[in-house]
């Protein structure tokens, strides 16, 4: 009668010993893993820091730093495996947190209260299919507003190089640093932001603005150098602000010239777009001063192709092209809620 007591005792033991066995074997492979998944991740930072030459003070700053981009990684992977019509990358911006990222970069000063639109006549009908400004030689190269929150003025700049190329048939670099140094409209506040109607104001009533070759981008603060600023090479005599939620006027202003719009650029996913139609997560939360240069269409997606002012690494070579149209009429990220261009008489 004990016999069987004792065989059971035994399988239990031997059972258990397998289990024992392929568990610690399965923790050893784990282990193995997690390690070639650290080495991986560690090699492909170290070859992000290269190529971006970014160089931290200390060890604990390269750890912190280096756990910020394991999970932006995360995040960018995922991302791309969802195939979204878009893909992201991991940019300059990979080491920050979303956090820093939007104190930093973000500086456009939503001033819903002072757009106030124009209700100017359009025809709709006989637009172009697609645009690009880029073509016509009416945008200067991608400009960098490094670590100033200065968007509005290289937005409401990248807009009266458009028109005066549009006008005059001579395409300059004008300066930003103008206005980060000089304008003093209410709202406007240097490198810790602005609104680029407000800047149209400063540049009709000081008569213009000089070259970026005069005036030269220092990306901070400094003080007004009027002697420099007195050299105009441009001027505008007014500018228009579009009508809210009508992106069929955003358009028909496109089609004849550059426009300046705010959009919400503090997600993730546009932190670090690199290419394709933008749809992405953003919410209506207007923060950033870019400029429309053009509009088309990408295997049937309609897009708005977007200048912007964090160097040709961010985006496609420093554009982005964001999905056009939207049901709520806000636009992408807002696009259309904010939008306005200079204009120039004949003779300014």
């Amino acid at each position: 009668m004990k016999t069987p007591t004792i065989t059971t005792s035994y399988h239990r033991g031997v059972v258990l010993m397998c289990i024992l066995f392929v568990s610690s074997h399965a923790y050893l492979e784990n282990d193995q893993q997690r390690e070639n998944v650290t080495e991986s991740m560690e090699k492909r930072y170290k070859d992000w820091l290269k190529r971006y030459g970014r160089r931290y003070s200390s060890t604990d700053e390269w750890n912190l730093r280096f756990g910020i981009y394991q999970s932006n990684v995360q995040f960018i992977d995922f991302t791309n495996s969802q195939n979204r019509g878009y893909t992201v990358i991991d940019n300059q911006f990979a080491d920050m947190t979303n956090l820093e990222f939007q104190s930093i970069y973000l500086g456009y000063r939503n001033h819903g209260n002072s757009h106030k639109p124009q209700n100017s006549t359009f025809n709709s009908s006989d637009l172009p299919r697609s645009v690009d400004w880029r073509k016509h030689k009416a945008v200067t190269p991608i400009k960098d507003q490094g670590t100033c929150g200065s968007c509005w003025a290289f937005s409401a700049v990248a807009a009266i190089e458009g028109i005066t190329k549009i006008k005059t048939g001579k395409l300059v670099s004008l300066s930003e640093q103008e206005l980060v140094d000089c304008d003093s409209t209410p709202d406007n506040q240097g490198c810790r932001g602005g609104y680029m109607e407000k800047a149209f104001q400063f540049i009709i009533k000081n008569h213009g603005i000089t070259t970026e070759k005069r005036y030269p981008y220092q990306g901070k603060e400094g003080m007004c150098n009027t002697t420099k600023e007195k050299m105009k090479a441009a001027k505008i005599t007014g500018y228009v602000a579009i009508p809210a939620r009508d992106e069929k006027r955003i358009q028909a202003a496109v089609a004849k010239q550059p426009v300046s719009v705010g959009i919400d650029a503090g997600g993730y996913d546009f932190q670090f777009y690199s290419s394709g139609v933008f749809a992405g997560y953003c919410g209506n939360n207007l923060n950033h001063g870019v400029t429309i240069v053009g509009y088309g269409e990408d295997n049937g997606e309609k897009y708005w192709l977007v200048k912007n002012s964090w160097g040709t690494t961010w985006g496609d070579s420093g554009y982005v092209k964001m999905k056009r149209g939207s049901a709520d009429k806000r636009g992408t990220c807002g696009i259309a809620l904010q939008a306005s261009y200079p204009t120039k008489g004949r003779r300014s």
